[in-house]
């Protein structure tokens, strides 16, 4: 989730206050009681930006596990690929899971895909996730805010909902 390294060499990012919507969505889950996992990503290369040893697989202090928190390490793409978190899941009844984190276009989109094809009610929280950009293979420039906006486009609807932190807190 932190991706310290591209946040290190200036990448421009989009959905600045993702950070401080990362926060409020886990004080209120914790104060209402509501199931809090967290998924670490930990590449097995040890060239890889996120190897357990790299600066890339650091969580940043605004999404760190508090006590007894559960945390799933992963080491593809997808939270539930390679992990227990689908049993997990259903070990608890839990049917409705909300998405944030880093980066909207690769791990949070995988999960949430992933998640409403396992059967779960996806809420994809569209402030608490951000995109970096990226020049495609046709070097064509992508802004952040473009690949963060196509990756809302394709998830609402199609894969669960898309909403803003202040929708998901009233609801």
């Amino acid at each position: 989730m932190a991706l310290a390294h591209e946040d290190a060499t200036g990448a421009v990012r989009s959905c600045p206050e993702a950070a401080d919507n990362i926060g409020r969505l886990l004080d209120e889950f914790r104060t209402k009681g509501d199931k809090v996992i967290h998924v670490h990503h930990h590449g097995l290369d040890p060239e890889d930006p996120f190897h357990v040893d790299a600066p890339g697989a650091a969580v940043q202090p605004f999404a760190a596990p508090r006590g007894d928190e559960a945390v799933i390490i992963k080491h593809v793409s997808s939270a539930f690929a390679g992990t227990s978190l689908e049993a997990d899941l259903r070990a608890e009844n839990i049917e409705r899971v909300v998405i944030c984190g880093a980066t909207a276009n690769h791990c949070a989109e995988s999960a949430a895909r992933s998640a409403s094809s396992l059967g779960f009610e996806m809420v994809y929280a569209s402030d608490a996730v951000w995109a970096y950009e990226a020049i495609g293979p046709d070097g064509v420039s992508h802004s952040a805010e473009q690949i963060h906006s196509v990756t809302l486009a394709n998830l609402h609807g199609e894969f669960g909902a898309v909403h803003s932190t202040d929708t998901i807190l009233n609801a």
